[in-house]
Formats: C-alpha cells, structure tokens, sequence
C-alpha cells in the first residue's frame, strides 16, 4: 500500500467503524461499521477509475472536494476487468499504470479519515486475452456458437455471467478486496450479464434446470424462454448470496450490494431484492431521449416499493447519458439539478458519479458541491420515515416477462407512464406497490390502487386486489388488466371481472382508427368535459359486456368510422350502448375500470382529455381531500413525507420547454402556489420553513389543514413543519 502506511490505513478504517484505533486490537481497528451503517449516509460519491488514472490524478483534490460537499460514503473502483490494487489473483488483471502504486487503497484510507462508508466497485463483465487462453469457457458465446469479443474495445472479451468466472474467479477478487480493506460492501457493475450466453456451462446448468436446450426466441409462451427466464433469475440469485455469504464471512457487517433493480422492465424480482438487499442504489444516472425529468422520483418510488423504508441512493452522473456514451461529458449545470431534485423529492439520497479521475470539464463541481451542502445543511428534513401519499400505482414484472415479453415497453411501462404522467399533472402525490405485495400491510394505507394494464394476475393476486376493494380500498384499471394469469396465458374473462361489473367477450380491437367516446351525463368523471359532447377514444380496446344493469355509463363507445378520403369521414354509429368505463361501487370500495389503453394512448399522444378522465377517475375513487394540494400554474411534481420531528411537502418545479427532451438549457420559474397540507391529527405545527427560499412563511391552519403561499419556485421548494 503505497502513500499510507498499513498503521494510517486501520486508524482511518477505526475512524470510521466508530472505534478507538488502539494499538495491538487488530480486530477492533479493522472492524466495519455496525450493521446500521447502510441508513446513515446521506450524500453518495463516486469514482469511477479509469486505466490510466494511477499515477496521473490526484488524490488529495478529490479528498477535499469530499470533505467540502459533505459525503458520507463513497463507491470506489477497485477490481474486476481492471484491478486498481496491487491483487494477487493470478489473471486479475492489473492496470498497466499501476506500478507500485494503489490508487483504491490511498482513496479507502482518505475516505475513512474524512469518516466515511466505503464500497468497492468491481466490474465482471469483460476480461483480456490471457483469461481466454486460459479458460476459454469462460468467456460468453453467441447464438452461432462464437466466443464473444467486447463490443466497444475489441482487447477484451464478453465474460459469462452464469458460470465459473463468477462463481469461482470473481468469488476470489471479491474476497481479496474485503479481506484486505475492509470495505463496507461490494458494489458489481454489469454483473448480471450482456445478453444471452450459449456457452457450454450455461448449456449444461439450464439442461440440469429445465431437462430443456437454451432457448432461439425471446417469445415468453414458448417453454424454453419461460423456463430461461426463471432459472437466470435462480442462477443471479445464488451468484448474489454466494458473493454476499463470503463478504460476510470477512466482515460480518458488510454486504454484497448488487446494481440490480427497479421497475416493471428490471429482470430480477424486486421483491426478491428487498428481502436480500440492505440498501440499493438506483443506476438511472440521467435523462437521455425523451425521458421526462420525473423519471427520477419514479426510481425512487419503484425502489421503495419493495425495499420500504431501507435507505435507496439514487446515482447521478455528471455526464450525458445517450446512446454514443460521451462518458467525458459534462451535462448542463440545471440538468444535474433537476434530477437531483426530483429525486430527492422521492427518497432518494443524492449520489454523484464521476467517470475518470482526472476532470478535464470542471463545470460539474461547483453545481454538485451547491446541492450537496443545501442537502447537508437540511438533512433532518431529508431523513424521511413514511410517505404520506394516500393513492399508489401497482406495478407488475410477471406481466412485462410473461405478457409483454420482448414487447414490454410498448405493452406494459407506456401504461405506467401515462399514468404516471397524468398524476404529476395532476399534483397527486402518489407512492408505488409491487404486485407480490398486495397484502394488506402493504396496501391498506391506501385509499386508491391504480392498476395500468396489468394484465398478467395470478388468481391469488386477483383475490387479494377484490378483497382490498371489499375491505374499502379503490381501484382505477385500465385495459387488459387480470384478463391472462401470471404465465402470460389468456383467461376466459378477466380475473377481477366481479369488481369491474364486465364480462370479456372474447375479442380486443388493436390499432383502431378514428374512434371516439360520447360523453354522457354528469358523472364525477367527466367533470370539465361535459361541453365536449364526445372526446376520442384509444387506440386498443378490450370488448366487454356490463355484467348487471346499474346505471348508465358515462362514457360511450363510438365505433371506428374511416378517417379517408376526406368526403368520407362520418359518424357511422353516433351512439351505441357500450360502455366507455365501467365504473361503480363495489363492497367498501370503489371501482373505475377503462376498458381501453386510456394510459397508454395518453403518454402516446398526450391529449388533454385523456389526462382529464384519468385525474377525474382517481379523484373520485379517492373520495377526499388529498393530503397535500398544491394549486397554481405549471408543472409541479409532488411528494409529501414525515420525518422523526416535522413533515415535509416537496414541489419540483418542470415547467420547462426541454421537460420531454433534455437537457434543461434553463430553469424557468413558475409562478406562485397555493399549498395545502393535512397535518395528523396527533401533531401540533410549532413552525414552518420554506428550506429553498430559506423563509419562514405566514400560514393558517383550518379544520387540521395548514394553508400556505409558495413564492415563484426556480427548481425545488420543501416546506417544513416542524411537529409537537
């Protein structure tokens, strides 16, 4: 260990385990910090080496730079494709700069000097030419049985995931790296493989799984993919717990902290996740395409779903994040505060990545360093205990590999997103459940369930969603929601048709042309609609029958009619019966089921009427006030929380041109807001804070109900009660 000797080395280890570094204690000065470790810190840093930074950065300036923005904890790259300690593992392969030096080392001891929680990033998914002359079996093969060269540096091979590189190779690199520096953890980048591997181990391990051949086709009905999807879940699992069994074995208050995770789209199981994973980094580092800035906080929400109230970093990187990997880039300086923003709005700690240890573009550090010390200086705001939110949107894995296998973007996360981005329209705050925890400790906090086209439920799930509505909980759904079971296989009907008061038919119109929906009656839901007469329909539609004769809906079907030539567009059909929405009350609850793609031709072509049905149907399933209202021009996203001694409401600012197109050239304040916040009935307000303004506003509290006004918000505005 070059720099600092082995003595500085267990003192800064000691410091930061909370311990004295007395001489002779070995044990006592290596030890980690106390399992509690993963809830304390707030403020993540992260370096990222690259090849040739040994010798040619400077260690000293990013200490400061630590120190100066108050992090807590930093991620550190230590080992993997390219070792930054001086490893012993024989094909570990070192950077070629190294020489004598230990550039992880010298940073694991600075940062523990300054107190903080370290991890060791390591990254196993690519390996030079002497790992394949020695084990050819290790590396990936393609579908025509090639080995796999690195896509983007041809010096390096695709390693397999699922076999002996890192089950055995990397088990050894990651024991080297905690026995050695003590770590807090073990953070693996790329861990879970580049796409599919046909190499005999792979071969072998799935015939001994499945009694099958590795699947040709990413369609999920056939038996092989289904059976593949499984048995990689199974095989990344026990790669987990292998890695996280022997880093305990070292330090028994460390843990295997894999970059897993996430919403509807992410391979592994979520709930699987929250039971395995002490704390969780969410690796969404930025907006690229057309990702609206929201996408942040629903990071943070899809997260905290299964993993509740462990604490989730949210990584940011100072980079852009499109598809030609500029990885030197540096976004605009609003960019990176809109997303830190929106994060932290939704629970997310503030995690800042850099890439390369020598800054070539600095603009970055002055922004991350104003933000990270608001954060500090606010920080028992920040250290949220329960959301407040009283509406929750279901997500579904099985749907998105067993329904929407290959498809899943188009036929599952575009229903979520419209959903979502119809609630941020609509200023509700709103929180996210996993679909294998719809037990009423997880959703009876809740007064509504949105429920996007789920369209994969098992028959149990199906049971608990009815029993919810019986016990007073109420449902908005939409599509083809309950009608396959959890293998992705059609129902006869839906499952949850006794709650939708509709039976399926047996036929779903896709593609439709030029349909629209009248507009009937007075009905809560078509509140601000009523002058229209008739709005358009979706593009995909499930038919269905009403299942009794409760009253007339107040919506209804006008059939497709052609939209060309010209002359020739006419109503057909003006008025038909079928229903446009079936919506009721049912047991306790309430029930709004939209028979067609309401979410997803809303997040499609954003038409305002589609944004209106939604907040209407989700209004009245509610049935009260939510329990924070914010009215005002603009696009404000929401989110309100309790903390140990106060409350606080978050209102991020992205009314913005570029809020559909990064990246953010400008913030552009909005005007004022009216905010109102519920405060619980066991609570007395001793004072309220504006923490951006830095102001202490004039309030009044009426029936239990604190009214405020929000001066202009530029970005991001937290009011906070202080609570007796």
């Amino acid at each position: 260990m070059s720099e600092l000797n082995r003595r500085e080395f267990l003192e800064a280890s000691a410091i930061a385990a909370g311990v004295a570094a007395t001489p002779g204690v070995v044990a006592a000065q290596t030890s980690a910090p106390e399992s509690s470790w993963y809830g304390r810190p707030m403020r993540w840093v992260q370096l990222a080496f690259v090849e040739d930074d040994p010798g040619q950065y400077d260690p000293a300036f990013w200490l400061e730079y630590f120190r100066r923005v108050h992090a807590d904890a930093a991620c550190l790259s230590a080992g993997g494709c390219v070792a930054f300690y001086p490893t012993r593992i024989p094909l570990h392969y070192r950077s070629k700069f190294l020489g004598n030096t230990d550039p992880f080392g010298d940073m694991v001891a600075g940062c523990r000097k300054l107190g903080m929680n370290v991890v060791a990033r390591t990254d196993p998914h690519a390996a030079h030419q002497d790992v394949y002359d020695a084990h050819p079996d290790w590396i990936a093969v393609d579908a025509s049985g090639k080995k796999r060269k690195h896509w983007a540096d041809p010096d390096f091979w695709v390693t397999c995931a699922l076999g002996p590189y890192n089950f055995e190779f990397m088990t050894e690199v990651t024991k080297e790296i905690v026995r050695d520096y003590k770590v807090d953890g073990v953070f693996s980048n790329r861990w879970a493989g580049s796409g599919m591997c046909y190499c005999e181990h792979c071969r072998e391990n799935f015939h001994k799984f499945s009694g099958l051949d590795l699947p040709r086709t990413l369609d999920p009905h056939d038996p092989s993919r289904r059976q593949y999807i499984l048995w990689k879940q199974a095989r990344l699992f026990e790669l987990w717990r292998l890695w996280d069994s022997e880093i305990k074995k070292l330090n028994p208050n460390a843990s295997y902290i894999a970059n897993a995770g996430g919403g509807a789209l992410s391979e592994l199981d979520m709930k699987t996740i929250g039971e395995l994973a002490p704390t969780l980094f969410a690796d969404r580092q930025a907006r690229h395409g057309l990702m609206p800035p929201w996408a942040n906080g629903k990071n943070g929400k899809e997260y905290a779903a299964t993993l509740g109230g462990k604490a989730i970093a949210g990584i940011t990187s100072v980079g852009l994040e499109e598809a030609y990997r500029w990885k030197d880039s540096v976004q605009s300086s609003d960019e990176i505060r809109l997303w830190f923003a929106d994060g932290t709005a939704h629970n997310l700690r503030p995690w800042c990545t850099k890439f390369n240890a020598k800054p070539i573009d600095r603009r970055w550090l002055p922004v991350v360093e104003e933000y990270f010390n608001w954060h500090y200086r606010n920080e028992k705001y920040l250290r949220n205990e329960k959301s407040l939110a009283e509406v929750a949107m279901v997500y579904s894995q099985q749907t998105a590999a067993f329904y929407g296998g290959e498809h899943a973007q188009a036929r599952v996360e575009d229903y979520a997103l419209g959903a979502y981005q119809a609630m941020v329209e609509g200023r509700i705050p709103f929180d996210m459940v996993h679909d294998k925890l719809l037990d009423p400790e997880h959703v009876d906090r809740y007064r509504v369930l949105i429920l996007p086209n789920l369209a994969a439920l098992s028959d149990a799930q199906c049971k608990q969603i009815t029993e919810y509505v019986h016990r007073g909980g109420s449902i908005v759904a939409t599509y083809e929601t309950s009608l396959y079971d959890e293998w992705g296989n059609r129902r006869a009907n839906f499952g949850l048709s006794e709650i939708f008061g509709a039976s399926f038919t047996g036929t779903v119109d896709t593609g439709m042309h030029n349909s629209y929906l009248n507009i009937e009656g007075d009905h809560p839901l078509v509140h601000g609609l009523e002058n229209a007469t008739r709005i358009i329909n979706g593009v995909n539609q499930v038919r269905a029958r009403a299942v009794d004769a409760a009253g007339s809906p107040p919506l209804t079907l006008v059939p497709e009619y052609p939209d060309l030539p010209m002359e020739e567009v006419y109503t057909r059909v003006p008025r038909t019966k079928i229903p446009g929405v079936y919506i009721r009350e049912f047991g306790r609850g309430r029930v709004v089921y939209f028979p067609f793609d309401l979410d997803r031709t809303f997040w499609d072509v954003l038409a305002t009427d589609h944004g209106t049905l939604l907040r209407n149907a989700i209004t009245w399933a509610h049935g009260a006030e939510q329990p924070l209202t914010v009215a005002g021009k603009g696009v404000i996203d929401v989110s309100v929380w309790t903390q140990e001694k106060s409350m606080t409401a978050h209102l991020v600012n992205l009314t913005n041109p570029m809020m559909m197109k990064g990246p953010v050239r400008e913030l552009i304040p909005s005007p004022a807001q009216r905010v109102r916040i519920r405060v619980p009935k066991d609570r007395r307000v001793t004072a309220v804070h504006l923490l951006v303004h830095n102001q202490t506003p004039k309030f009044r509290i009426t029936s239990g109900v604190l009214e405020l006004d929000v001066p202009p918000i530029e970005l991001h505005e937290v009011v906070a009660l202080d609570l007796a």
